[in-house]
């Protein structure tokens, strides 16, 4: 008997504040179709989304056959991939986090890593072995390979040094830890997908360089930095005397667009609080946890999400943040300038 898909939460959780961030996945037509493959219906969503990346990823592979309409199709599947690479990443997170498919259909769960992937950005199996056999187990502490800590976190240069660093040295730096750590079939994973990738990039290369440029290379680019932009966002935060406290090591951000669009992903301390909960789940939780939210002190902005909070940090609008700030229940109540000056002790180093 499959459980019935949530109504939506529209909960009104303090004055001034009500979350009106989705607490429930669209259902879909095709969903009783698809329900019995998949683990939990809510899910099904994720099924029209990996059909319209099918249809974009088509559309690379037909520019590997394009001959002098070429360079008038790129740009078109550049586009294509702009419009879904931010939800499906999202979906590779979410289904990396609970898989979408039954063990009966267990082979179904390597289409969104291995065939959908790469014309996102996304080489198989590495996304799974950083987020979750290192991101989650160290999260965000000094061992953490995507660690923020110990830079300045509202400085472009520490940025750019950080992302450098990720874009260079991230097989090398995953692969010692984890040998490290001894997770030698997470490694072999790793170097699979790697191997199979990079071996693909470089066969298709002699043959087509200018498509896999645009059709592998371009979105490889894209989506790493772009992950190294949310990850800095949603750890730019940090309380110095408890950097290992989830509450004071993450932000969360609600009622934005990106939620709507990307699954609830604003809501990254209830992730790290628990990692297998469904994102339907979170608005939910934050709601019924506002008083320990503020409790913690934690941070929590409405209305912009992790790429927005990111900027503002790189361009000093500090005000801009504080006017996003939400005052929680049991936190301190902090006027302007006592939010600005709270916000910048949270982005220094942490040793």
């Amino acid at each position: 008997m499959h459980r019935p898909l949530p109504d939506v939460v529209a909960s009104q959780t303090s004055p001034g504040l009500t979350i009106d961030d989705s607490a429930t996945a669209p259902r879909p037509p095709y969903v009783r179709w698809v329900v019995p493959l998949l683990n939990d219906e809510r899910d099904a969503t994720f099924v029209g989304l990996m059909c319209s990346c099918l249809l974009v990823a088509s559309s690379g592979v037909a520019l590997f056959f394009a001959d002098r309409w070429f360079w008038y199709q790129a740009p078109i599947h550049i586009l294509l991939v702009g419009l879904l690479i931010d939800r499906f990443t999202l979906m590779l997170h979410c289904t990396s986090h609970r898989p979408l498919f039954k063990p009966t259909h267990q082979w179904l769960n390597a289409v969104i890593p291995w065939v959908l992937g790469p014309f996102f950005g996304q080489s198989p199996e590495t996304y799974f072995a950083h987020h979750l056999g290192m991101h989650h187990p160290e999260e965000n502490l000094q061992d953490d390979l995507s660690s923020t800590l110990r830079f300045q976190r509202d400085k472009l240069g520490h940025f750019l040094r950080y992302l450098g660093r990720f874009l260079a040295l991230v097989l090398v730096e995953l692969s010692r830890y984890l040998v490290r750590r001894g997770r030698m079939k997470l490694l072999r994973r790793v170097f699979l997908g790697e191997g199979v990738y990079w071996a693909v990039v470089i066969g298709l290369s002699l043959l087509r360089p200018d498509a896999v440029l645009v059709v592998l290379v371009i979105p490889f680019l894209t989506i790493r930095t772009l992950m190294m932009v949310g990850n800095w966002g949603q750890h730019a935060f940090v309380c110095e005397k408890e950097p290992g406290n989830p509450y004071r090591s993450s932000i969360t951000c609600i009622n934005s667009r990106y939620n709507r669009r990307c699954f609830n992903d604003g809501y990254h301390i209830g992730h790290h609080l628990n990692a297998r909960a469904h994102f339907t789940e979170y608005p939910a939780e934050f709601a019924k946890n506002l008083d320990r939210y503020g409790q913690n002190d934690s941070i929590v902005f409405q209305g912009v999400d992790f790429f927005e909070v990111w900027l503002f940090l790189m361009l000093g609008r500090w005000s801009r943040l504080a006017r996003a700030f939400v005052q929680l229940p049991s936190a301190p109540t902090r006027n302007h300038d006592e939010i600005v000056a709270f916000l910048k002790a949270r982005v220094r180093p942490v040793a």
